[in-house]
Protein backbone atom coordinates (compact mmCIF):
# COMPACT_ATOMS: atom_id res chain seq x y z
CA UNK A 1 0.00 0.00 0.00
CA UNK A 2 2.92 2.44 0.70
CA UNK A 3 4.70 1.49 -2.36
CA UNK A 4 1.51 2.46 -4.45
CA UNK A 5 0.63 5.42 -2.87
CA UNK A 6 4.91 6.45 -3.30
CA UNK A 7 4.51 5.67 -7.29
CA UNK A 8 0.90 7.50 -7.10
CA UNK A 9 2.86 10.98 -5.47
CA UNK A 10 5.79 10.69 -7.87
CA UNK A 11 3.36 10.15 -10.90
CA UNK A 12 1.81 13.60 -9.66
CA UNK A 13 5.07 15.63 -9.21
CA UNK A 14 6.46 14.55 -12.34
CA UNK A 15 2.84 15.54 -14.26
CA UNK A 16 3.22 19.19 -12.47
CA UNK A 17 6.94 19.29 -12.96
CA UNK A 18 5.99 18.41 -17.13
CA UNK A 19 2.88 20.43 -16.98
CA UNK A 20 5.07 23.86 -15.52
CA UNK A 21 8.01 23.19 -17.76
CA UNK A 22 5.32 23.07 -21.25
CA UNK A 23 3.42 26.15 -20.02
CA UNK A 24 6.15 28.98 -20.28
CA UNK A 25 7.24 27.20 -23.84
CA UNK A 26 3.60 27.39 -25.21
CA UNK A 27 2.86 30.87 -24.25
CA UNK A 28 5.65 32.14 -25.66
CA UNK A 29 5.35 30.25 -28.66
CA UNK A 30 1.89 32.54 -29.06
CA UNK A 31 4.02 35.57 -28.55
CA UNK A 32 4.95 37.70 -31.45
CA UNK A 33 8.81 37.42 -32.32
CA UNK A 34 10.98 40.24 -30.53
CA UNK A 35 12.36 42.93 -32.28
CA UNK A 36 16.02 43.11 -33.52
CA UNK A 37 17.83 45.53 -31.61
CA UNK A 38 19.38 48.58 -33.46
CA UNK A 39 23.03 48.03 -33.83
CA UNK A 40 25.33 51.44 -34.15
CA UNK A 41 29.37 51.15 -34.88
CA UNK A 42 31.76 54.16 -33.71
CA UNK A 43 34.35 54.20 -36.60
CA UNK A 44 37.02 56.22 -35.31
CA UNK A 45 40.09 58.13 -37.62
CA UNK A 46 43.50 57.72 -35.30
CA UNK A 47 45.87 59.13 -37.87
CA UNK A 48 49.04 60.80 -37.59
CA UNK A 49 46.85 64.12 -38.29
CA UNK A 50 44.53 63.33 -35.27
CA UNK A 51 47.67 64.59 -33.05
CA UNK A 52 46.75 68.46 -33.73
CA UNK A 53 45.93 70.69 -31.23
CA UNK A 54 43.50 72.76 -32.48
CA UNK A 55 39.76 71.77 -30.70
CA UNK A 56 39.27 73.51 -27.56
CA UNK A 57 43.02 74.46 -27.19
CA UNK A 58 43.77 70.67 -26.94
CA UNK A 59 44.48 67.68 -29.46
CA UNK A 60 41.38 66.36 -31.85
CA UNK A 61 42.36 62.69 -30.08
CA UNK A 62 41.98 64.37 -26.66
CA UNK A 63 38.26 65.80 -27.72
CA UNK A 64 37.48 62.53 -29.46
CA UNK A 65 38.06 60.61 -26.59
CA UNK A 66 35.99 63.27 -24.20
CA UNK A 67 33.34 62.80 -26.29
CA UNK A 68 33.26 59.17 -26.66
CA UNK A 69 33.14 59.16 -23.00
CA UNK A 70 30.02 60.95 -23.04
CA UNK A 71 28.59 59.12 -25.64
CA UNK A 72 28.73 55.89 -24.03
CA UNK A 73 27.70 57.21 -20.82
CA UNK A 74 24.39 57.71 -22.65
CA UNK A 75 24.10 55.01 -25.16
CA UNK A 76 20.29 53.71 -24.58
CA UNK A 77 20.17 49.55 -23.65
CA UNK A 78 18.11 48.71 -26.07
CA UNK A 79 21.28 49.59 -28.57
CA UNK A 80 23.80 47.28 -29.42
CA UNK A 81 27.17 49.38 -29.73
CA UNK A 82 30.68 48.99 -31.25
CA UNK A 83 33.99 50.77 -32.23
CA UNK A 84 35.90 50.13 -34.76
CA UNK A 85 39.46 52.22 -35.63
CA UNK A 86 41.37 53.37 -38.70
CA UNK A 87 44.93 53.94 -38.82
CA UNK A 88 45.42 53.32 -34.69
CA UNK A 89 48.24 50.46 -35.18
CA UNK A 90 50.47 50.97 -38.48
CA UNK A 91 52.95 53.85 -38.03
CA UNK A 92 55.26 53.16 -41.31
CA UNK A 93 55.22 54.51 -44.72
CA UNK A 94 54.41 51.21 -46.53
CA UNK A 95 51.19 52.15 -48.05
CA UNK A 96 49.84 48.38 -48.50
CA UNK A 97 49.85 47.65 -44.68
CA UNK A 98 48.79 51.18 -43.86
CA UNK A 99 45.88 50.64 -45.97
CA UNK A 100 44.74 47.61 -44.41
CA UNK A 101 45.12 49.11 -40.81
CA UNK A 102 41.51 48.95 -39.49
CA UNK A 103 40.73 46.66 -36.79
CA UNK A 104 37.39 46.31 -34.24
CA UNK A 105 38.16 47.68 -31.22
CA UNK A 106 35.27 46.88 -29.36
CA UNK A 107 32.81 44.20 -30.62
CA UNK A 108 28.42 44.82 -31.63
CA UNK A 109 26.87 44.20 -28.91
CA UNK A 110 25.46 44.69 -25.33
CA UNK A 111 27.68 47.70 -23.73
CA UNK A 112 29.96 46.98 -20.96
CA UNK A 113 30.68 50.89 -20.45
CA UNK A 114 33.92 51.00 -18.36
CA UNK A 115 35.48 48.11 -21.05
CA UNK A 116 34.69 49.96 -23.90
CA UNK A 117 36.27 53.20 -21.91
CA UNK A 118 39.31 51.37 -21.38
CA UNK A 119 39.78 50.59 -25.10
CA UNK A 120 39.05 53.76 -25.97
CA UNK A 121 41.62 55.36 -23.42
CA UNK A 122 44.72 52.96 -25.08
CA UNK A 123 44.46 54.80 -28.30
CA UNK A 124 46.91 57.38 -30.00
CA UNK A 125 47.35 59.08 -33.28
CA UNK A 126 49.31 56.35 -35.25
CA UNK A 127 48.89 56.09 -39.12
CA UNK A 128 47.18 56.36 -42.39
CA UNK A 129 43.25 57.12 -43.38
CA UNK A 130 42.12 54.06 -44.85
CA UNK A 131 38.29 54.92 -44.75
CA UNK A 132 36.61 52.86 -47.56
CA UNK A 133 38.04 49.79 -45.88
CA UNK A 134 36.68 50.86 -42.21
CA UNK A 135 33.18 51.30 -44.23
CA UNK A 136 33.48 47.71 -45.49
CA UNK A 137 34.74 46.40 -42.11
CA UNK A 138 32.37 48.24 -40.34
CA UNK A 139 29.72 46.97 -42.68
CA UNK A 140 31.10 43.31 -41.95
CA UNK A 141 30.52 43.74 -38.09
CA UNK A 142 26.86 45.10 -38.54
CA UNK A 143 25.73 42.15 -40.31
CA UNK A 144 22.84 41.88 -43.27
CA UNK A 145 19.71 40.71 -40.38
CA UNK A 146 17.05 42.74 -40.61
CA UNK A 147 18.00 45.27 -37.77
CA UNK A 148 18.22 48.90 -37.78
CA UNK A 149 22.07 49.63 -38.41
CA UNK A 150 23.93 52.82 -38.69
CA UNK A 151 28.02 53.47 -39.27
CA UNK A 152 29.18 57.02 -37.45
CA UNK A 153 32.40 58.17 -38.95
CA UNK A 154 34.77 60.95 -37.26
CA UNK A 155 37.74 61.45 -39.31
CA UNK A 156 39.34 64.44 -39.81
CA UNK A 157 40.94 64.22 -43.34
CA UNK A 158 39.81 62.60 -46.17
CA UNK A 159 41.15 58.98 -47.37
CA UNK A 160 44.69 58.67 -48.46
CA UNK A 161 44.27 54.55 -49.95
CA UNK A 162 42.71 55.95 -53.24
CA UNK A 163 41.77 54.31 -55.42
CA UNK A 164 39.44 52.42 -52.98
CA UNK A 165 36.92 55.44 -52.96
CA UNK A 166 34.99 55.78 -49.51
CA UNK A 167 32.34 57.36 -51.93
CA UNK A 168 31.83 54.33 -54.03
CA UNK A 169 32.26 52.19 -51.06
CA UNK A 170 29.08 53.94 -49.27
CA UNK A 171 27.29 53.25 -52.69
CA UNK A 172 27.95 49.72 -52.85
CA UNK A 173 26.70 49.08 -49.00
CA UNK A 174 23.80 50.85 -50.21
CA UNK A 175 23.10 49.02 -52.87
CA UNK A 176 22.86 46.33 -50.69
CA UNK A 177 20.00 47.20 -49.07
CA UNK A 178 20.57 45.74 -45.56
CA UNK A 179 19.04 49.25 -44.29
CA UNK A 180 22.59 50.45 -43.15
CA UNK A 181 22.85 54.61 -42.65
CA UNK A 182 26.22 55.92 -42.86
CA UNK A 183 26.68 59.12 -41.11
CA UNK A 184 29.97 61.28 -41.01
CA UNK A 185 31.24 63.96 -38.87
CA UNK A 186 34.41 65.98 -40.12
CA UNK A 187 36.84 67.25 -37.85
CA UNK A 188 37.65 70.85 -38.73
CA UNK A 189 37.47 69.73 -42.05
CA UNK A 190 38.78 71.28 -45.53
CA UNK A 191 37.08 72.01 -48.67
CA UNK A 192 37.77 68.26 -49.94
CA UNK A 193 37.44 66.61 -46.78
CA UNK A 194 34.17 67.85 -46.66
CA UNK A 195 33.22 67.15 -50.06
CA UNK A 196 34.55 63.50 -49.50
CA UNK A 197 32.38 62.88 -46.50
CA UNK A 198 29.30 65.11 -47.87
CA UNK A 199 29.27 62.23 -50.66
CA UNK A 200 29.52 59.35 -48.32
CA UNK A 201 26.67 60.75 -46.29
CA UNK A 202 24.28 61.46 -49.10
CA UNK A 203 24.86 57.61 -50.88
CA UNK A 204 23.15 56.03 -47.85
CA UNK A 205 20.80 58.07 -46.82
CA UNK A 206 22.63 59.60 -44.21
CA UNK A 207 24.00 63.57 -42.69
CA UNK A 208 27.08 65.02 -42.32
CA UNK A 209 28.20 67.44 -40.11
CA UNK A 210 30.78 69.63 -39.25
CA UNK A 211 32.70 69.88 -35.93
CA UNK A 212 35.28 72.47 -34.77
CA UNK A 213 34.17 71.92 -30.79
CA UNK A 214 34.11 68.86 -28.34
CA UNK A 215 30.85 69.51 -27.10
CA UNK A 216 29.18 69.42 -30.58
CA UNK A 217 31.12 66.22 -31.46
CA UNK A 218 29.84 64.79 -28.24
CA UNK A 219 26.23 65.99 -28.75
CA UNK A 220 25.98 65.15 -32.85
CA UNK A 221 27.33 61.51 -32.15
CA UNK A 222 24.53 61.33 -29.12
CA UNK A 223 21.90 62.52 -31.53
CA UNK A 224 22.66 59.74 -34.29
CA UNK A 225 22.73 56.82 -31.57
CA UNK A 226 19.36 58.16 -30.30
CA UNK A 227 18.27 58.21 -33.68
CA UNK A 228 19.31 54.29 -33.99
CA UNK A 229 17.62 53.42 -31.63
CA UNK A 230 14.24 55.17 -32.51
CA UNK A 231 13.56 55.61 -36.16
CA UNK A 232 10.77 56.96 -37.41
CA UNK A 233 10.34 54.60 -40.24
CA UNK A 234 12.68 51.89 -41.88
CA UNK A 235 12.57 51.73 -45.58
CA UNK A 236 12.36 48.41 -47.45
CA UNK A 237 14.28 47.47 -49.82
CA UNK A 238 12.70 46.67 -53.44
CA UNK A 239 13.99 46.06 -57.23
CA UNK A 240 11.55 47.55 -59.61
CA UNK A 241 10.86 45.36 -62.86
CA UNK A 242 11.14 46.16 -66.81
CA UNK A 243 7.60 46.64 -67.09
CA UNK A 244 4.33 46.02 -65.32
CA UNK A 245 3.56 42.22 -65.59
CA UNK A 246 6.94 41.74 -63.53
CA UNK A 247 6.55 44.60 -61.12
CA UNK A 248 7.05 43.72 -57.37
CA UNK A 249 3.51 43.93 -55.68
CA UNK A 250 3.75 46.79 -53.47
CA UNK A 251 1.88 47.92 -49.95
CA UNK A 252 1.52 51.00 -48.56
CA UNK A 253 5.21 52.20 -46.97
CA UNK A 254 8.55 53.54 -47.86
CA UNK A 255 10.86 51.81 -50.15
CA UNK A 256 14.53 51.90 -51.63
CA UNK A 257 15.93 50.91 -55.24
CA UNK A 258 18.77 52.04 -57.60
CA UNK A 259 17.84 53.54 -60.75
CA UNK A 260 20.22 53.39 -63.95
CA UNK A 261 20.46 56.87 -66.24
CA UNK A 262 17.39 56.97 -67.98
CA UNK A 263 16.19 53.71 -66.88
CA UNK A 264 12.42 53.06 -66.30
CA UNK A 265 11.31 50.82 -63.23
CA UNK A 266 7.72 49.30 -62.93
CA UNK A 267 5.97 48.63 -59.25
CA UNK A 268 2.29 47.70 -58.91
CA UNK A 269 -0.33 48.70 -55.92
CA UNK A 270 -3.70 47.24 -55.69
CA UNK A 271 -5.99 50.37 -55.65
CA UNK A 272 -9.96 48.99 -53.99
CA UNK A 273 -12.91 51.54 -55.03
CA UNK A 274 -13.74 54.39 -52.69
CA UNK A 275 -9.89 54.43 -51.93
CA UNK A 276 -7.48 57.30 -52.88
CA UNK A 277 -3.44 56.10 -54.27
CA UNK A 278 -0.74 58.43 -52.87
CA UNK A 279 2.48 58.21 -54.13
CA UNK A 280 5.98 59.85 -54.18
CA UNK A 281 9.60 59.56 -55.52
CA UNK A 282 12.55 61.00 -55.15
CA UNK A 283 15.67 60.52 -56.89
CA UNK A 284 18.94 61.66 -55.78
CA UNK A 285 21.80 62.73 -57.70
CA UNK A 286 24.82 60.77 -55.94
CA UNK A 287 27.46 61.72 -58.32
CA UNK A 288 28.35 64.75 -61.03
CA UNK A 289 25.62 64.90 -63.70
CA UNK A 290 25.17 67.06 -66.57
CA UNK A 291 22.71 69.75 -65.87
CA UNK A 292 18.83 69.75 -67.30
CA UNK A 293 17.47 66.40 -65.83
CA UNK A 294 13.48 64.94 -64.75
CA UNK A 295 11.93 63.04 -63.11
CA UNK A 296 8.81 61.12 -64.04
CA UNK A 297 5.78 59.34 -61.84
CA UNK A 298 2.73 57.69 -63.90
CA UNK A 299 0.08 55.74 -62.93
CA UNK A 300 -1.36 53.75 -65.47
CA UNK A 301 -3.43 50.63 -65.69
CA UNK A 302 -2.53 47.45 -66.54
CA UNK A 303 -3.45 47.84 -70.06
CA UNK A 304 -1.26 50.78 -70.98
CA UNK A 305 -3.82 53.52 -70.21
CA UNK A 306 -2.52 56.59 -68.50
CA UNK A 307 -4.26 57.26 -65.17
CA UNK A 308 -2.25 60.32 -63.80
CA UNK A 309 1.21 61.27 -63.92
CA UNK A 310 3.42 63.42 -61.63
CA UNK A 311 6.63 65.71 -63.28
CA UNK A 312 9.83 67.74 -61.88
CA UNK A 313 12.69 69.20 -63.75
CA UNK A 314 16.01 70.11 -62.22
CA UNK A 315 18.79 71.89 -63.54
CA UNK A 316 21.46 71.27 -61.34
CA UNK A 317 21.42 73.31 -58.30
CA UNK A 318 19.68 70.60 -55.97
CA UNK A 319 21.23 66.97 -55.47
CA UNK A 320 17.38 65.85 -54.53
CA UNK A 321 14.35 65.61 -57.27
CA UNK A 322 10.97 64.88 -56.61
CA UNK A 323 7.53 64.12 -57.59
CA UNK A 324 4.14 63.08 -56.42
CA UNK A 325 0.69 61.90 -58.03
CA UNK A 326 -3.05 61.56 -56.25
CA UNK A 327 -5.39 59.05 -57.49
CA UNK A 328 -8.76 58.48 -56.48
CA UNK A 329 -10.74 55.45 -57.59
CA UNK A 330 -14.44 56.39 -57.05
CA UNK A 331 -16.49 53.77 -55.53
CA UNK A 332 -18.31 50.81 -58.03
CA UNK A 333 -21.95 51.85 -58.97
CA UNK A 334 -24.84 49.71 -58.15
CA UNK A 335 -22.68 47.60 -56.42
CA UNK A 336 -24.12 44.92 -54.13
CA UNK A 337 -23.73 45.44 -50.60
CA UNK A 338 -22.69 41.72 -50.25
CA UNK A 339 -20.48 41.48 -53.11
CA UNK A 340 -16.67 41.73 -52.22
CA UNK A 341 -15.21 44.81 -54.45
CA UNK A 342 -12.63 43.87 -56.90
CA UNK A 343 -9.11 45.66 -56.63
CA UNK A 344 -7.55 47.38 -59.35
CA UNK A 345 -3.86 46.77 -60.08
CA UNK A 346 -2.48 50.14 -60.99
CA UNK A 347 1.13 50.59 -62.46
CA UNK A 348 3.57 52.80 -61.21
CA UNK A 349 6.37 53.82 -63.41
CA UNK A 350 9.33 55.63 -62.47
CA UNK A 351 11.25 57.25 -64.99
CA UNK A 352 14.22 59.77 -65.12
CA UNK A 353 16.71 61.85 -67.64
CA UNK A 354 19.50 61.96 -66.27
CA UNK A 355 22.81 61.54 -67.36
CA UNK A 356 26.63 62.28 -66.95
CA UNK A 357 29.93 63.16 -68.11
CA UNK A 358 32.07 60.27 -69.88
CA UNK A 359 34.00 60.35 -66.54
CA UNK A 360 31.57 59.51 -64.00
CA UNK A 361 30.33 56.01 -63.23
CA UNK A 362 26.93 54.91 -64.31
CA UNK A 363 26.56 51.86 -61.99
CA UNK A 364 25.68 51.31 -59.51
CA UNK A 365 22.23 53.30 -60.42
CA UNK A 366 21.06 56.46 -58.44
CA UNK A 367 19.56 55.31 -54.71
CA UNK A 368 15.52 55.94 -55.43
CA UNK A 369 12.77 56.30 -52.35
CA UNK A 370 9.65 55.60 -52.84
CA UNK A 371 6.57 56.59 -51.02
CA UNK A 372 3.05 54.97 -51.33
CA UNK A 373 -0.05 55.05 -49.26
CA UNK A 374 -3.75 54.19 -49.54
CA UNK A 375 -6.16 56.08 -47.53
CA UNK A 376 -9.82 56.66 -48.37
CA UNK A 377 -10.91 58.49 -51.37
CA UNK A 378 -12.40 62.06 -51.30
CA UNK A 379 -16.17 61.89 -49.86
CA UNK A 380 -17.69 64.46 -52.63
CA UNK A 381 -17.10 64.55 -56.27
CA UNK A 382 -15.90 67.90 -55.92
CA UNK A 383 -12.75 66.84 -53.87
CA UNK A 384 -11.61 64.77 -57.53
CA UNK A 385 -10.08 66.24 -60.42
CA UNK A 386 -12.57 67.38 -62.95
CA UNK A 387 -11.17 67.80 -66.51
CA UNK A 388 -7.38 67.76 -65.15
CA UNK A 389 -8.18 71.27 -63.33
CA UNK A 390 -10.68 69.87 -59.95
CA UNK A 391 -12.04 73.22 -58.60
CA UNK A 392 -10.03 75.64 -60.81
CA UNK A 393 -12.90 74.91 -62.61
CA UNK A 394 -14.61 77.36 -60.30
CA UNK A 395 -12.61 80.06 -60.72
CA UNK A 396 -11.59 79.80 -64.42
CA UNK A 397 -15.75 80.53 -64.74
CA UNK A 398 -15.52 83.16 -62.10
CA UNK A 399 -12.70 85.00 -63.94
CA UNK A 400 -14.46 84.78 -67.34
CA UNK A 401 -17.84 86.01 -65.83
CA UNK A 402 -16.15 89.12 -64.42
CA UNK A 403 -14.06 89.80 -67.24
CA UNK A 404 -17.24 90.08 -69.52
CA UNK A 405 -19.47 92.16 -66.61
CA UNK A 406 -16.34 94.41 -66.71
CA UNK A 407 -16.46 94.78 -70.41
CA UNK A 408 -20.01 95.77 -70.54
CA UNK A 409 -19.39 98.48 -67.55
CA UNK A 410 -16.18 100.10 -69.27
CA UNK A 411 -17.88 99.82 -72.68
CA UNK A 412 -21.12 101.86 -71.10
CA UNK A 413 -19.03 104.03 -69.45
CA UNK A 414 -17.15 105.06 -72.58
CA UNK A 415 -20.21 105.84 -74.12
CA UNK A 416 -21.77 107.54 -71.98
CA UNK A 417 -18.25 109.81 -72.00
CA UNK A 418 -18.38 110.56 -75.89
CA UNK A 419 -21.72 111.39 -75.34
CA UNK A 420 -21.23 114.36 -72.92
CA UNK A 421 -18.27 114.95 -75.14
CA UNK A 422 -20.28 115.68 -78.35
CA UNK A 423 -23.05 117.66 -75.96
CA UNK A 424 -20.45 119.98 -75.16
Amino acid sequence: MITRKRLATGACALLVALTAALLPASASADEPAAKESPKVELVLDVSGSMRAEDIDGKSRMSAAKQAFNEVLDAVPEEVRLGIRTLGADYPGDDRKRGCKDTRQLYPVGPLDRTEAKAAVATLAPTGWTPIGPALLGAADDLGEDGATKRIVLITDGEDTCAPLDPCQVAREIAAKGIHLVIDTLGLVPDAKTRQQLTCIAEATGGTYTSVHRTDELSRRVRQLVDRAADPVVTPVATEGAGRCADAPQLTPGLYTDREAFGEHRWYKVDLLPGQELRASVSVSADRAVNNDYGVLLRAVTRHGREIVRGAEAGDGRTDVVSTGLRYPKPEAENADADDKPAAETVCLQVSNSFSAPPAVKTTPGMPIELTVDVVDGPASASDVASFGLGRGWWLLGALVLAGFLAGLVWGWLSRWRVAVWRTH
